[in-house]
């Protein structure tokens, strides 16, 4: 029986880290122990026979949380014609107020699937998700309007980190960079191609009604999602069905408290005047360190809502870090540029959307390529795609200052296809390892931290961004060739800053012997 439990198994199978530990253990001390549960990562050596069909499970509802973040910047011109009292500030609020209400759940959300379960918490999302979808569709002013944002946006926080802890749960080794490759292609294609499919809607449907299509759309999608949820995705097992676990209240209050209050001030930059609102940075830095110092005091004896544990690991925090900065630099590339096409040369939504099909093409592919390929070369992966980020994005800047022209679409193609195979390379790899020292039982809540960080760096990077774009416009009366290169300077240098943090850890995990790995 020893010699049997000794024997080497292929890296491609091998359990993470605490159940190996916990294996080695079992061989001294309980040879009898009980099986860990079906479907479980840590479920011996034999994976989920379903876990392929769990995995475009997962992508069908995230793919739409995801691509109700860009498709609607191209429908707020629709929005603002066609729907009574979309006053600008309700219009403001139909995109900062999904952001905000996505934060706030993300940790929380994930906190909830881990300990009761993760495919029941991802059916209560899309459901929810699909409603607040009928209800924005059908919505009769504006005012009901962002209350179903608000709502879609929660069950978008919800949804998001089962996501991730379902590809960590189902998956191991090379299976599990595949797995996050095409989740990361996922979050490229949708992202880039929202202001397509919105443009699309939109032309086919009208000016005055096609905005009501883009939430429209979700609904055959959630439908199906649910249906095939409960056929293929995991149940939890009895025996962690029937564990209680405690819900850190406080923790959760704290910790969301200070998320929104970090990114109100961002989300609102253009619409609240004045320097009052960046107060509440201050109060969001003082949240957090409360929300610290009752995590280590909850921890002592019960279960906290994030195991702070989790940063001393390199992988978790520099992956983090990184994703947030690369996010600042990412995200506000489509918002300004689906705007200066738009409002500047006077692009239909649908000729704006077309502009980003490379882009979405690129970030596929690459997508797919670097999850295969991440654990060959680690870290170094995301720093060659930040480079081509840099190369790609640098590009759009020379472009745009120098063919500001109707034809600016064609000249764009090229660089956003190799800012496009840069995010490939950089968002799947960077989740994948991050979360690659991640216990299972805490997927949820990791998953849903790395959603925080990227969703501030959002908004940090598309209010900064923002700042500098119609600052330059005011001054230069209308001047988008100017006004677009200098803020997608500000995102250059998000970007530069990521590529920093990942040179710093390819050189200290050489120095080390620690390298970030599958």
């Amino acid at each position: 029986m020893a010699a049997e439990h000794r024997k080497p198994v292929e890296p491609d199978a091998a359990p993470l880290v605490e159940h190996h530990a916990a294996h080695h253990a079992a061989t001294t001390e309980a040879p009898d122990a009980p099986e860990a549960p079906a479907g479980s990562a840590d479920a011996g050596d034999q994976p989920d026979p379903n876990r392929w069909k769990a995995l475009v499970i997962c992508l069908l509802g995230g793919g739409i949380v995801l691509l109700d973040v860009s498709i609607v910047n191209v429908a707020l011109q629709s929005i603002s014609t066609g729907l009574p009292g979309a006053t600008p500030e309700a219009v403001q609020w139909i995109l900062s107020g999904y952001a905000l209400s996505f934060g706030l759940l993300l940790v929380p959300g994930g906190r909830l699937g881990d300990a009761t379960g993760r495919r029941r918490m991802f059916i209560v999302g899309v459901g929810l998700f699909t409603l607040a979808s009928a209800l924005c569709g059908f919505a009769p002013n504006g005012i009901v309007l962002v209350i179903a944002r608000l709502v879609q946006g929660l069950a978008g926080g919800l949804l998001t980190p089962q996501v991730t802890a379902l590809i960590q749960q189902l998956f191991r080794g090379k299976e599990r960079g595949t797995a996050f490759g095409l989740f990361g292609a996922t979050v490229g294609i949708a992202t880039a191609i929202g202001p397509l499919v919105g443009g699309l809607l939109i032309t086919a449907f009208g000016t005055e009604n096609g905005w009501r299509f883009v939430f429209f759309v979700n609904l055959p999608v959630g439908l199906v999602t649910i249906l095939l949820a409960f056929r293929y995705l995991p149940a939890a097992s009895r025996a962690e069905r029937g564990k209680r676990h405690d819900f850190d209240p406080v923790g959760i209050v704290l910790l969301g408290a200070a998320v929104v209050a970090l990114l109100l001030p961002f989300v609102q930059s253009q619409v609240w005047e004045g320097n009052t609102k960046w107060w509440l940075v201050v109060v969001a830095v003082v949240l957090g360190v409360l929300f610290v110092l009752w995590e280590r005091r909850y921890a002592r004896t019960k279960e906290p809502v994030i195991d702070l544990a989790l940063f001393r690991r390199r992988s978790f925090s520099l992956g983090v870090g990184l994703a947030t900065l690369y996010f600042a630099g990412f995200t506000p590339l489509f918002f300004v540029l689906t705007l200066a096409l738009q409002s500047g040369l006077h692009y239909s939504a649908l000729s704006a959307g077309l502009s980003s099909v490379s882009f979405a093409v690129g970030s596929g592919i690459a997508s797919t390529i670097g999850g295969r390929i991440v654990h060959r070369f680690g870290r170094q992966l995301i720093v060659i795609g930040t480079i081509l980020v840099l190369l790609g994005l640098g590009a759009v800047v020379w472009v745009v200052a120098n063919h500001y022209r109707s034809d600016l679409g064609w000249w764009l193609v090229v660089p956003l296809l190799v800012a496009g195979i840069g995010s490939g390379l950089t968002i799947s790899p960077n989740q994948t390892l991050t979360l690659s020292e991640v216990p299972v039982a805490q997927g949820g809540s990791a998953g849903g931290l790395i959603q925080v960080g990227a969703r501030v760096g959002s908004a940090i990077g598309i209010a900064a961004v923002g700042s500098v774009f119609y600052s330059v416009l005011a001054s230069s009366k209308g001047d988008y060739a100017q006004g677009l290169p200098l803020g997608l300077g500000v995102s250059l240098g998000f970007v530069g800053a990521a590529l920093l943090a990942g040179i710093v850890d390819v050189v200290v995990g050489k120095v080390r012997g620690t390298e970030a790995t599958v």
